[in-house]
């Protein structure tokens, strides 16, 4: 096990612009993210010898970037993959494989300019059991776990409502969110319905962007000169459930939420109530409620309330999603690289809907329609 405080984020940047971005490729944002990350850590392309990418090939990367990698992971599990990079680099470096890793995404959600193409064929079992029945992309599929989830515990589509909400909150800060414009529960309810119960604004726009980490061993961090001071991993974990939302354990519960966050807290050695700031992978407005039960933060069937009465939002004593979330911030496809660097600056102080005394930071994410999950436990300072 890695020992809390002994890997550091030296260096962590998205791309200069994010959003609708016709002009670049996903290459051109990756490596447009890469060296900035790079520039933030103090570092050159020439320093890196760990690489890790999800989607677009690691060693096609490399070769654009001039990266001659001896340690590379080239695991892809969906959105949440930036975490369970971090995971695996921290783990490189530890064992001496590597020195610097680079963790780089990039991808033209929206405007598909040099994109790889989302494909799941017949073949596959979600081709096989259940497009049939016509759960056939993220808006058909995830209804049938949420429904499920609000009936449970009595909730209704206006705590979906809510989530979105509470996250306009923080995008009204924060002038790079693509959706910015305070609304209420009923301006949610009201928008155009996508699938039931799900309105456009409980579903993330599609956009495009880049984003990158760089990573080093701490007792480096003596011989390097970032422009920031260092965010150190304090735990992380990585589970996986099932490719077929239909076969949850329990539909009203995410296993993988569970045990990934578990392992987190264990390796750092601390509970939800130590945590200062959260970011929870929300792709869709039921997502949020999910992780805050399922990651230990409130109790089972609790959290349509605790984001309704404002805990979750500015001035809440749980700041969730502050860069206003992928429902408000942005969302390229795979959103997780994206609530990364939200922790990474609110523990920096740099953000741009800043937390007052944030110290410890939890990043929970989700990989397809409940597929996989990866959580990262950060703090600004070695424990």
């Amino acid at each position: 096990m890695i020992k809390p405080g002994d890997i550091a984020i030296v260096g962590a940047a998205e791309s200069e612009r994010i959003g609708r971005v016709p002009d670049i490729s996903a290459f051109g944002l990756a490596a447009d993210a890469a060296l900035r990350a790079l520039d933030d850590a103090g570092l050159r392309l020439s320093d890196v010898d760990g690489f890790a990418a999800a989607m677009l090939q690691p060693h096609h990367l490399c070769h654009y970037l001039g990266v001659q990698a001896r340690w590379v992971d080239g695991t892809h599990v969906g959105g949440c993959s930036y975490m369970l990079h971090v995971r695996h680099a921290a783990a490189a470096l530890a064992a001496g494989l590597c020195d610097v890793v680079l963790v780089v995404h990039g991808e033209s959600g929206r405007s598909r300019v040099g994109a790889p193409g989302w494909r799941v064929g017949p073949d596959s079992l979600v081709g096989q059991y259940e497009y049939p029945y016509g759960a056939a992309s993220p808006p058909t599929t995830f209804t049938l776990p949420v429904l499920r989830f609000l009936e449970e515990r009595g909730l209704g589509p206006e705590h979906l409502a809510q989530v979105v909400v509470a996250q306009r909150r923080w995008a009204r800060d924060n002038p790079r969110a693509e959706r910015r414009e305070q609304v209420t529960v009923e301006d949610v309810l009201a928008a155009p319905m996508v699938s039931y119960p799900f309105t456009r604004d409980m579903i993330c726009p599609l956009t495009d962007g880049g984003g990158a980490l760089v990573l080093v061993r701490a007792d480096r961090l003596a011989s390097l000169e970032p422009r920031h001071a260092p965010v150190f991993l304090l735990g992380a974990g990585e589970a996986t459930e099932t490719a077929l939302v239909s076969q949850m354990d329990d539909l009203t519960s995410f296993g993988a939420f569970r045990r990934s966050s578990a392992d987190a807290f264990r390796d750092a050695g601390l509970r939800p109530d130590d945590i200062d700031h959260v970011m929870i992978y929300d792709a869709f407005a039921h997502l949020p409620l999910y992780g805050l039960e399922d990651c230990g933060f409130v109790e089972r069937g609790a959290a349509g309330d605790f984001v309704a009465d404002g805990h979750t939002s500015p001035g809440g004593r749980l700041p969730v999603n502050t860069n206003g979330g992928g429902l408000c911030y942005t969302h390229t496809g795979m959103y997780g690289m994206f609530a990364i660097q939200e922790s990474v600056r609110q523990l920096r102080g740099t953000a741009a809907a800043q937390v007052t005394g944030v110290s410890v930071g939890f990043v929970q994410g989700v990989g397809g329609m409940f597929g996989a999950a990866g959580a990262l436990i950060l703090g600004n300072a070695a424990r």
